[in-house]
């Protein structure tokens, strides 16, 4: 029996493709500006992560343009390519176009289309997400009217959104329903420890539209994976050292949820991690795509599905975390 027929799932929109209610998020692939590529891990790492993401059942691989300036999309083409074909589970891409300045045409649009499909080495991608609700020369409405245009072309199966506020997002959903085409996700950051969306009117307009929340930065770029403590002094790689809720101060205020996910976690023989990502998949609608950087990251991630936190773990957590929302 394939791993996946185990996995909880979620629909991409309506009537959308389903995939594994866990994704895997790929910035990291590639980029050497904010994370530490090249240096704490390797190419090969990374190969041995998608590998292990496949082998345990989780398909979708979110990634961008803008990742590493096309090095992740260049990775998941070549490892897309060094992996046998399996019927059973390939691998889902979803990828994201930057509305950058001088992308003022619906020409441009297809022109960064077909540039990322040549890195991925693919024909069309699964999903096509706009990663920022930013509006320059092209507006909104083009924009959608351009994306709607691939969906029929064939090169896209489904459009997404990131970033976009709850109103940003009724807008392209209405623009998109104008030309008979659903939008299927808004990726937004979701976490126990950025529970925003929950009263900023997104989950719950996401709901109404039938749109899926893609949840990133779903274990707050490592601060609830248990692994940084005050008493470790144990500084994350890359940029991310820069923010100050990894100081020991910024830790310190962290140690009753980290300490909540640990107890949780234990009675059950899961990680914190594990239990983090559990408690977003509860939430219903919503997929995270946690990072993985090794074959270890990503089983680990794999081992947040199959099994569901009681309501009272979801009470304890919620009630831990309200000052986030």
């Amino acid at each position: 029996m394939s791993p996946i027929a185990n996995l909880q799932t979620v629909t991409l929109g309506p009537g959308g493709l389903v995939v594994p209610a866990l994704g895997v998020g790929t910035w990291a692939w590639g980029d050497s500006l904010f994370w530490d590529y090249g240096k704490a891990y390797s190419d090969s790492d990374l190969s041995a992560a998608f590998d292990a993401c496949l082998d345990a059942g989780l398909t979708l691989f979110d990634t961008a343009e803008i990742y590493g300036f096309g090095q992740s999309e260049r990775l998941i083409g070549r490892f897309m390519q060094q992996r046998p074909q399996q019927a059973a589970q390939p691998p889902v891409v979803a990828t994201k176009y930057f509305p950058l300045p001088w992308r003022f045409s619906k020409q441009s649009v297809a022109d960064a289309l077909a540039a990322s499909l040549d890195r991925l080495q693919v024909a069309s991608v699964a999903l096509y997400q706009v990663h920022q609700p930013v509006s320059f020369l092209l507006s909104q409405k083009d924009l959608m009217q351009a994306l709607a245009a691939e969906v029929k072309r064939g090169r896209i199966g489904a459009v997404g959104v990131s970033n976009y506020s709850a109103t940003q997002m009724r807008e392209a959903h209405g623009y998109l329903a104008e030309q008979g085409v659903p939008l299927a996700v808004n990726q937004v950051q979701y976490s126990l420890l950025h529970r925003k969306p929950e009263t900023n009117g997104i989950i719950d307009t996401a709901r109404e539209l039938g749109v899926t929340i893609l949840a990133y930065s779903p274990l707050a770029q490592g601060l609830l994976t248990g692994k940084y403590t005050p008493e470790a002094d144990l500084k994350p790689a890359g940029a991310r050292w820069l923010d100050p809720r990894f100081s020991q101060s910024g830790l310190t205020k962290l140690m009753p949820v980290i300490g909540a996910l640990k107890e949780i976690g234990e009675k059950r023989d899961r990680t914190p991690a594990q239990v983090a990502l559990n408690w977003l998949v509860a939430q219903g609608n919503v997929m995270p795509i946690p990072g993985a950087k090794n074959a270890r990251q990503a089983a680990q991630n794999a081992g947040a599905l199959g099994w569901q936190l009681t309501t009272d773990e979801l009470e304890q957590l919620d009630q831990l975390t309200q000052r986030y929302c």
